[in-house]
């Protein structure tokens, strides 16, 4: 049976591994094959950190009590980032007054290129630096981009790492 996210998967690991050196060393050891935590496991309790914003505001895991949170880890250098993130936009928009939150992880080095990259694409999600400490609780799963749905009860219920379709994550809703 054709499987399009497999065959997707494969042709994108496969531009990937083509473009990856014009984007220098730190990128190629990032998105290397089985670097970083596995992905979470479904049914699992996700701790969530307290985190500074890129917008000043301060994130705290009392956000998140009792509401779906779309966790993302994303870069400004990131292709596939890129695209996905329109539609993490769309449906934090879309969601946000039937309660659906999110938390998105930069991973770039530099805040400034995280926080300069959301202004320039007008992204208004809550969007903060993985960093170590928050790297505690929250550690970066392997590829990128990643997104784990945390349910109301605290609980991982989706997690997905690479490019996602735009329909599967207009589809995320149905765990609100």
């Amino acid at each position: 049976m054709f499987n399009r996210r497999e065959t997707l998967g494969s042709l994108v690991r496969s531009l990937a591994a083509l473009a990856l050196p014009a984007l220098g060393g730190g990128a190629q050891r990032v998105w290397a094959k089985g670097e970083g935590a596995p992905l979470p496991a479904v049914g699992s309790a996700l701790r969530l950190p307290s985190l500074a914003l890129l917008d000043g505001r301060m994130w705290t895991p009392r956000e998140a009590e009792g509401k779906v949170l779309v966790v993302y880890w994303w870069a400004s250098w990131c292709p596939f980032c890129a695209v996905q993130s329109p539609h993490i936009e769309a449906l934090w928009q879309a969601q946000k007054a039937r309660g659906l939150h999110v938390l998105a992880l930069s991973i770039d080095k530099q805040p400034a290129a995280a926080a300069n990259y959301m202004k320039a694409k007008g992204y208004s999600f809550p969007a903060g630096m993985l960093t170590p400490e928050a790297a505690k609780l929250l550690p970066k799963p392997a590829g990128l981009p990643v997104v784990v749905v945390r349910g109301r009860d605290g609980k991982v219920v989706f997690a997905e790492s690479g490019e996602m379709f735009p329909e599967d994550i207009e589809g995320l809703k149905k765990y609100l």
